[in-house]
């Protein structure tokens, strides 16, 4: 498909351009961000102070915020950073980690997308259907909890709903922009037994979003986290060595992969 040559041909010039990507993330997982960021090709900064986060945003090629660990802090920090990348044309990609599972999270997200025109938006199908729906006490924690399978009908509903680019990832990873669709079926069980393959995989759509429009930004991202999951299950025994050879895996990612090896499920243009 052509979104997939032009994830690859993204990925070429992320590594050519070496984006700097600011990141207001979870604190559980900062530091797997951080290095997926640097093993696809980006620059990470994480930096949270409210008092730098204007300048760093304004500086940045893209912007992450990730409500993992929420705070009164971090939200304040995440409005402000939003706020000054919207001003200067910075794309904002947005995990609202666990959205549903408290009114204050759901809230939160909430005002996240009401005060800043977010480029896409990456959870589970359970933050998603909160953030649709509008309510809380849906998800009471960050796995999924939703039942069913997502489909190119929902998933482009739900990209239409909220305005803006969605991922859904799970067993079979869902995007849409309202008009174009993909379902994708890169991937391995093991990576549900590492923590933060999600965040990392916002950092990595953050990252192709520095250089590529949200669509294409959101196929490489989730692309990049399902092909290097593959390459890394066949070379580990377990979680732990699974978490190592993610990392090398996503660096050693090539352009002429995603076309290759990407598994179309369902398409809808």
């Amino acid at each position: 498909m052509d979104v997939l040559h032009a994830a690859g041909q993204a990925l070429t010039t992320l590594r050519a351009r070496r984006p700097l990507i600011h990141q207001i993330t979870n604190v559980v997982t900062v530091n797997d961000c951080a290095n997926a960021t640097l093993a696809i090709g980006a620059s990470p900064t994480m930096t949270w102070a409210p008092e730098e986060v204007e300048d760093m945003a304004r500086a940045a090629q893209a912007l992450v915020l990730n409500l993992g660990t929420l705070q009164p802090w971090t939200l304040t920090s995440m409005l402000r950073a939003g706020k000054a990348a919207a001003k200067a044309g910075v794309p904002v990609v947005l995990d609202p980690v666990g959205a549903g599972g408290t009114a204050y999270r759901t809230a939160a997200a909430r005002e996240l997308l009401q005060e800043i025109p977010v480029s896409v938006i990456r959870g589970n199908l359970s933050e998603i259907t909160c953030l649709v729906q509008g309510r809380s006490g849906i998800n009471p924690g960050v796995d999924n909890h939703a039942k069913g399978q997502v489909t190119a009908a929902l998933i482009t509903q739900m990209a239409q709903a909220l305005g803006t680019t969605v991922v859904i990832t799970g067993a079979v990873d869902a995007m849409s922009d309202g008009t174009q669709s993909l379902l994708l079926a890169n991937g391995t069980p093991m990576l549900t037994y590492v923590t933060g393959t999600g965040c990392m995989t916002t950092s990595l759509i953050a990252s192709f979003a520095a250089v590529t429009s949200p669509f294409v930004a959101a196929v490489g991202g989730v692309l990049s986290m399902g092909l290097a999951g593959e390459q890394a299950a066949r070379k580990s025994q377990g979680p732990g060595t699974f978490h190592q050879q993610l990392f090398d895996s996503l660096y050693s990612l090539q352009a002429d992969m995603y076309a290759s090896l990407g598994k179309v499920w369902h398409s809808y243009e």
